[in-house]
Parts: C-alpha cells; structure tokens; sequence
C-alpha cells in the first residue's frame, strides 16, 4: 500500500464504563492532527464533527492540516454521542431524528471546505437491546429514510456507512455488510456505498476477504479500514496482532481488486502510545505486503481453482514461517 490514512480518534483521549474519568487527558481536534503528523507515512484523516473543542472551528483545522501536510479523507458525525442515546434517524422521537439530519447535512459542508473525499455514517445507536423493544420493520424504515435524506441533499457528495454488528446497541440495524448493502439498495442513491472496517468484519463473524469482494463487486466499496480483534468485541488492536493469516487475505483481496485509495488505521489504543501503535500497524500491513510479493500467485490460484487448502495454506506458509511446501 503506497497510502495510510487514519481515525482521528486514534490519537484522542479515551474514555471507557470503568475508566470513566479517561485515560489520558483531553485532545482538541488541532492537537490530535499535530500527533498524527508524527507518524511515518500518515497522510490521511477521518475527522469527527463537532471538533474536540467547542472552540475550534473549520479554519483551526484546516490551517492545522496545511501546517502538518495531512489531508482529510472523510469527515464522520458525531450522531452516536449523548444526545443520541436512543438512536439518531432512528429515534422515537421526530425532532432529534431531525437534528441528526441536519447535523450530517451540516458535516457536508465541513467536507467541502476540508475537501474531504466522503461522508462517513456512523449510527452507533441506531437499533435496539431487547425483544420487542421495537418494530423492526419500523426501525429499518426509520434508518433509510434518515440516510436518504442526507445523501438525496447532495447527490454531487460521496456518502459511505460503517456498518458494525453492535456496540453501542446491543443490535445495531447496519450490522453486516450483506444487510448494509440491501438497505443501500433499497435507498437507491449511486452517491452511496460501504466503509468496510476488517475488526467490524470478524466481530460479526464474516471472512473480511470475502465481504471486501461482495461490497467490490456490487459498485459499493468507498474506503477500507484495518485493525485487529479477539472476535468477540470490538478490540481495535494493532493490525495483524491476532488474525494474520486472514489480514494477509483481506491484503490479498485489495490487490485482487485493484484498490488504490488509502488504508484507514482505526484504533483505540487505550494503554498504549497512540503514535506507537499507529507505526507498528503501518510497519505490519508494509511487512505483510512484502510477504505477499513473494507469493506465488499462480501456484495460489492454481490450488484455489482446486479448492486445496493444505497447497494453498502451504503456499502462504512457506512466506509466513519458512514452512517446506
């Protein structure tokens, strides 16, 4: 990958249910851009809104990734914060569903003045916890019509969702890539497509690899995020520290597609030094890239085309282990 890109939040302050006075001390957006200035080979931002700082405005952000040569990919809402506890285009209730509209209507014009390739949704509240809590044709009907009223307002703007299978919500309504696209299609807008996060992808028990081709082969693909997971929440650890062998395929499959925009690093390196964690998962995918140079593409897709798990396990594990084949 020539081009890395990375959350904002990466090198913010973090607050969990138990360390809830945070782990470290407030970051404004400006501060968090000058740190990730410091990693090698970081170009890239997706920048929340509002900004850290109630103080900041466009201009300080702007002047801030002129100052450090960093420039904004994406810009994402802030649609899943208190105001939203119970939902935002999904919430009971029509006037917050309304500022959860007007607030990403709102990022669109922070993209422009960024010159930020897309707009991320992030609904994290959006769903529902228990049985028979909602409607759930309703909930569906509500989440749509909320993304498409954003997306209808500016047909000239790229649009993307990031969907997760929970968290904040117990059952989040974007959460797989399958039940994403269906609701894109459903809304019908071509200025609309997927961020697919690789930890979002194991989380919800699918094979990053294989969603990467679905949502590429349906036209839908805006940009990739890369992390690492225990599969069992969403753990944002350094890239290829638990899952190698599937981020060497999720690697794989960019090739195979032939993508070319930047590698987003999503991250929330709670205990440890943001910039570090940043480095060594850049160091990792350009390590792992390496490794796939020397892979014998035909003899793979030769054992592909067989279906051979050992030949092809064989063929990836002579590069990771020096494994005899």
């Amino acid at each position: 990958m020539s081009e890395y890109g990375a959350g904002i939040w990466l090198f913010g302050q973090f607050v969990d249910r138990y360390a809830s006075d945070a782990y470290g001390p407030p970051v404004t957006t400006v501060q968090a851009i000058e740190k990730a200035a410091t990693v090698p080979g970081l170009k890239w931002l997706d920048i929340n809104y509002p900004f850290n700082s109630p103080d900041e405005t466009v201009a300080d952000v702007k002047a801030a990734l002129e100052r450090t040569g960093l420039r904004a990919i994406a810009i994402t809402p802030h649609i899943y914060m208190r105001q939203f506890a119970k939902g935002s285009f999904t919430n009971p209730d029509a006037k917050v569903r309304q500022a959860a509209v007007d607030l990403c209507k709102t990022g669109i014009g922070i993209a422009d003045e960024l010159d930020a390739f897309y707009l991320k949704f992030w609904p994290g509240q959006d769903g529902y916890d228990y049985p028979f809590q909602a409607d759930h044709a309703r909930i569906w009907d509500l989440q749509l019509d909320g993304v498409r009223q954003v997306v209808e307002s500016a047909p000239e703007r790229q649009f993307a969702i990031e969907y997760k299978l929970k968290e904040p919500r117990n059952h989040m309504a974007f959460s797989t890539a399958a039940r994403t696209l269906l609701g894109i299609e459903e809304i019908g807008a071509p200025n609309l497509g997927i961020v697919l996060d690789m930890g979002h992808s194991l989380f919800a028990k699918e094979t990053p690899a294989d969603e990467l081709q679905l949502v590429h082969r349906r036209g839908r693909l805006v940009s990739v995020e890369v992390n690492d997971n225990l599969r069992e929440w969403d753990d944002d650890m350094v890239v290829g520290s638990v899952h190698p062998v599937e981020t060497l395929e999720f690697l794989w499959a960019l090739r195979q597609i032939g993508w070319e925009r930047p590698v987003l690093l999503d991250q929330f390196p709670f205990r440890e030094d943001p910039v570090g964690a940043a480095t060594l998962s850049i160091k990792a995918i350009e390590g792992m890239e390496r490794m796939l140079d020397r892979i014998d593409a035909g003899k793979l897709k030769d054992a592909q085309e067989r279906q051979d798990a050992l030949a092809a396990q064989a063929i990836v594990l002579r590069e990771m282990v020096g494994a005899d084949a």
